[in-house]
């Protein structure tokens, strides 16, 4: 048995298994897979499969025992080559599958990258993307059918592709000045669409560096508001995962769109009130308490959830800062109080603006 995508099982040799198209959507052709069982079967993709390719897919579903890999050369190495790139020092990306957005956190001055892409038409919408988020004047280089006897290569600017392009391919871009994300938590304010309800930069780098994300986390970001928090916890790793609870329906719609277009679509947004609206979650490492703050929800969380999953809390009203005050009294952990000022017009010359101070509770349950 032979199974494999149409364009894989066209360039066999002559062969007397029987060749099975793996059908569209992928996931149906795992269960052709099943059926294959105690016959002897190749399942052919990508050149190597476990980047960005079916093998994790297919090895997860099928006893360890019952396969194994022939990996052959990436598409990765085979740009790489093309470009005269190291990979070592290039952003290689997967987005046959995934929304272009995921590009977002990447786009920086100088920053190379090679993008795997759905098919040929994608190659005009990475371009059109390009140029909506400020970096038209990035360089592209199509590659086409690498290694094979119709490989191509096209060279333009994003701002000036045109032609048809042909899976299976991919493209290597140069990117070029535009409006690039910081590397670190903290991130401008206006990144992120907001109706004012958001944790604001300064307090959003403490409070991220109190949460202390590590990869394969996942946080709980309860009171999302904008999303900013639970997004710059994602964006920390690849790996990371997050719950953004919210309990006004415009807001968390606000919160998913925030999250798509920064590349944190991964996020998983919940429409509801805290604790109610917890049951069934995935357990979180860490929570976060940015809105609704309260000794029911601290006394819910604390029964809820494993010891020494991490807690931080931030407030800003007399009466959250009471029960913070209260609960590191009784539980322990760190109180810090922040009083931030920004120097601001004042009359002809230029003084102090005080914030709102923040009270920051960071802990373990």
């Amino acid at each position: 048995m032979v199974i494999g995508p149409p364009r894989h099982l066209a360039l066999l040799p002559g062969t007397n298994a029987e060749r099975i198209d793996w059908p569209v959507p992928f996931a149906d052709g795992l269960d052709l897979l099943e059926k294959c069982r105690g016959r002897p079967t190749v399942a052919l993709a990508s050149g190597d499969p476990f980047w960005f390719g079916a093998g994790r897919v297919i090895a997860a579903r099928l006893e360890r025992s019952e396969w194994h890999a022939l990996p052959g050369v990436s598409t990765f190495a085979r740009a790489a080559a093309r470009m005269g790139w190291g990979l070592e020092r290039t952003t290689c990306l997967g987005l046959h599958a995934a929304p272009l957005g995921r590009l977002r956190p990447h786009l920086a001055t100088g920053a190379r990258l090679i993008v795997l892409l759905r098919d040929g038409a994608a190659v005009g919408e990475l371009a059109r993307y390009l140029r909506e988020q400020g970096f038209g004047g990035t360089r592209m280089a199509v590659l086409e059918a690498l290694g094979g006897p119709r490989e191509r290569r096209t060279n333009a600017r994003a701002d000036a592709l045109e032609g048809t392009f042909h899976h299976p391919l991919c493209v290597a871009l140069e990117v070029s000045s535009g409006p690039g994300l910081a590397c670190v938590p903290g991130r401008e304010d206006d990144v992120f669409d907001n109706d004012g309800q958001i944790t604001k930069r300064p307090i959003r780098a403490l409070t991220l560096s109190a949460l202390a994300p590590r990869p394969g986390e996942r946080l709980w970001d309860i009171g999302g508001g904008s999303g900013s928090v639970a997004i710059e916890w994602l964006l920390a790793h690849a790996a990371n995962d997050a719950v953004s609870l919210e309990a006004r329906p415009d807001r968390a719609e606000r919160i998913g769109r925030n999250a798509a277009a920064l590349g944190a679509d991964r996020l998983q947004v919940v429409q509801g009130r805290a604790p109610e609206a917890l049951a069934g979650l995935p357990r979180p490492d860490a929570v976060f308490v940015g809105g609704g703050l309260s000794r029911t929800l601290l006394d819910d969380l604390a029964e809820r959830l494993a010891p020494g999953t991490r807690l931080v809390a931030n407030a800003v009203t007399l009466e959250s800062e009471a029960l913070l005050t209260a609960w590191h009294g009784a539980r322990g952990g760190e109180l810090m109080r922040v009083e931030l000022s920004r120097a601001a017009p004042l009359g002809p010359r230029r003084g102090w603006q005080a914030a709102y101070p923040v009270v920051q509770y960071r802990g373990t349950l």
